[in-house]
């Protein structure tokens, strides 16, 4: 796997192609189908597997997942619509299959969340509780743009 990154705002990110994963808080329990299957998520914080390979590539696909108002598309269009984007971590030229699988130890709340059109992936979503742990590489990938957000005097979360 490549070097992962983490933006808080989609102009952060590169228009090339890539993989992402959407760091998502819900405030509130929400029910999501995917397919005819419906779950209850529960309140907390979600991680979202996905991948961005068309024009605007990145920066494009994340800047839509940003929006609050939007025509619902995907799945994780749901989310998007009920909670926050806390920011996402980024691989140019990755795969989402391959950022799932590094957090495959999560959760995987809801079946077929994301992966449809996946042979592999039982689902792209995952259950990130308080006491979980992110690989290394992407928590400090984490905390230097946090830093550099706050060197620049804007507010973390």
């Amino acid at each position: 796997m490549g070097k992962i990154g983490f933006i808080l705002r989609a102009s952060d990110a590169p228009a090339t192609a890539g993989a992402y994963v959407l760091w998502l808080r819900l405030d509130a329990a929400r029910e999501v189908r995917a397919g005819k299957s419906a779950t209850r998520l529960a309140a907390g914080d979600y991680l979202y597997c996905g991948s961005a390979k068309g024009p605007g590539g990145l920066r494009a696909r994340l800047a839509r997942h940003m929006r609050r108002e939007k025509r619902a598309h995907w799945h994780v269009d749901q989310l998007t619509a009920a909670g926050r984007v806390l920011g996402a971590f980024i691989l140019e030229g990755g795969s989402e299959c391959a950022l799932n699988a590094a957090l495959e130890a999560l959760p995987a709340p809801a079946p077929g969340f994301g992966s449809s059109g996946c042979p592999r992936c039982a689902a792209h979503l995952r259950a990130f509780p308080v006491s979980a742990a992110l690989p290394s590489a992407w928590e400090n990938a984490r905390k230097t743009a946090e830093s550099r957000l706050l060197r620049a005097g804007g507010a973390a979360e």
